[in-house]
């Protein structure tokens, strides 16, 4: 270990003194303490106790700490004070602008003990009205966790489209040659460890067009490949092929291995103007690129039993929105006008968080109410346009919800969402779920696993169990919108429409543009094989209202 290292093991004993509130003195020494061993004018690991004591300002103590560290990575005092920390409070600690007092509100003040919940939180501005915290800092907190999951080699479809479609449109533009994404990202999946560009021409044409980016590449000899990153950290391959290939290596370089190995037992693929006939060519009807992944799309094309898949313009109105009520930005006119005047939609569903969500200002029964007559009004000004009235009810620890039934009567649909004690068993959390299903009241369950992608796994549960209770007491599943969820899994979402269960493409709004997420619900939804009659929000205003209304019957 090197000085430096060993100074950052007694640095994290400091940060986590300061957490706990240890002795104000002894944490200012562990902090001193580091300091020093990081200017050690000689290696410590070369030395012994009687120099190491010698040193100004390190002392015995210091000097077997040190020892110690250099034997096992770590003393005593350090490995208690981890004991009694959550793993995910100690990764915060790594955060750029996140010190111990700051986490320390974090962790009981807002109850959050992962970075991936932290990241949440940050998308959900909850962060802005904590002691010690603003709008800046909340960002700031953002782009740190952002660069952070960047660096471990993953990131999100939605964070890196924008920067995506900036590169290719720039690239269009420096030449004639066809270019098109491929791989994952055109299959739209939800994570990507790299961005794939087909490229008509030659290898030394495609590479005098990346040099023109003026990014550092790396260049496989063999394939003419060349890989680079962007200035955000985001990976990036330039795949060269010949002009009368195109469409072929598209479908290749697109298809997952599953698909292009049930294709080539087809028959050989032919070097044709377009992807429309190579598949024609093998008997099957034109696969779209989200759906090939190997499941049943090649057996659906032979019988051109394919789904139309929905698409962004099939939406009619956004369900499960948060206002100021509760933890949004905007207020509830803000979000309705929005919706209307920007987006061109029937209605809105506003579902803000029940009152057992505390830490997101969740509603009181009296404030339900003051909402409700706020809903009426703006309904008699905004006509045609509807605001249902939503809720996003807890679904509590035994699967019950968070309003005795008189109250959840009132309401014109109810999303049931898990948000407390997530650390469940599969067990557990399945007949956690199912309860609430079977509650009367349960329109929708939101967000079913509750996972964060990149930063927190969803709880376990049965799929099959939850998606049959869905179908058995008419309960829609949603595909949660956010980025960081798209959840329901698409890999689901078809055992759910073969159950004949609704799916509802839900964003989850905090603000006025969090409505624009449904677009990356849709990604997935399509992925999942989702068609508009399928999803509840592609309903139409007078659809949507006669279900919610023989819903409630």
């Amino acid at each position: 270990m090197t000085n430096k290292d060993i100074a950052k093991v007694f640095k994290l004993c400091g940060q986590l003194m300061e957490l706990h509130n240890e002795n104000s003195f002894r944490t200012k020494a562990m902090a001193n303490a580091s300091f020093r061993v990081d200017k050690l004018p000689f290696a410590a690991s070369t030395s012994n106790l009687e120099e190491l004591s010698e040193q100004p300002n390190i002392g015995k103590s210091t000097a077997e700490k040190i020892l110690q560290v250099l034997t096992t990575g770590t003393f005593p005092e350090l490995e208690k004070l981890i004991e009694k920390t959550p793993e995910g409070i100690i990764e915060m600690l790594k955060i750029k602008g996140l010190g111990p007092k700051k986490i320390q509100i974090i962790w009981k003040d807002l109850e959050i003990e992962s970075v991936g919940e932290l990241y949440y939180a940050c998308n959900e501005n909850r962060l802005i009205e904590a002691k010690g915290f603003g709008l800046k800092t909340q960002e700031d907190i953002k782009k740190s966790i952002e660069f952070s999951i960047a660096n471990q080699g993953w990131f999100l479809y939605a964070r890196v489209m924008p920067f995506a479609e900036n590169l290719i449109k720039n690239l269009q533009e420096k030449t004639s040659n066809k270019l098109s994404f491929t791989g994952d990202y055109r299959r739209k999946m939800e994570v990507l460890q790299q961005v794939q560009i087909l490229c008509a021409g030659t290898s030394e044409e495609a590479l005098h067009l990346v040099k023109s980016l003026e990014f550092e590449m790396d260049v496989n000899q063999e394939s003419g490949r060349i890989s680079f990153r962007e200035e955000n950290g985001f990976a990036f391959e330039v795949i060269p092929t010949p002009a009368s290939d195109f469409a072929k290596d598209l479908l290749l370089t697109t298809g997952s291995p599953q698909h292009i190995q049930q294709l080539e037992n087809l028959g050989k693929l032919k070097s044709l103007p377009t992807e429309e006939e190579i598949y024609q060519s093998l008997g099957l009807a034109y696969i779209e690129p989200e759906l090939r992944e190997g499941n049943q799309e090649i057996e659906l094309a032979k019988t051109n039993s394919l789904p139309t898949l929905i698409t962004y313009q099939d939406l009619k109105g956004s369900l499960h929105n948060h206002s100021t009520y509760s933890d949004g930005v905007h207020s509830l006119a803000d979000m309705a006008n929005y919706c209307k005047n920007e987006l061109g939609l029937e209605y809105l569903g506003i579902c803000d968080h029940s009152r057992t969500a505390v830490y997101a200002n969740g509603l009181s029964i009296e404030r339900v109410e003051e909402q409700w007559r706020e809903i009426d009004q703006l309904n008699q000004e905004l006509a045609p346009f509807k605001i249902f009235k939503g809720i996003e009810s807890d679904i509590l620890g035994d699967g019950s919800l968070d309003y005795p039934a008189e109250i959840l009567s009132k309401f014109d649909f109810v999303v049931a969402s898990i948000h407390g004690n997530l650390k469940m068993e599969e067990e557990k959390a399945t007949n956690r779920l199912i309860k609430a299903i079977e509650n009367p009241y349960t329109t929708i369950l939101g967000h079913p696993t509750g996972r964060l992608l990149l930063s927190r796994a969803g709880y376990p549960i049965d799929y099959k169990k939850v998606i049959d209770a869905c179908a058995a007491n008419q309960v829609v599943i949603e595909i949660n919108a956010n980025p960081l969820r798209l959840d329901l899994d698409w890999r689901w979402q078809q055992y759910a429409l073969e159950k004949g269960v609704l799916l509802s493409i839900n964003p989850d709004a905090h603000r006025k543009e969090g409505h624009l997420d449904m677009e990356f619900g849709v990604y997935v939804a399509r992925k999942g094989g989702l068609t508009k009659e399928k999803c509840l929000n592609a309903f139409s205003l007078s659809e949507i209202s006669s279900y919610f209304t023989n819903n409630k019957k």
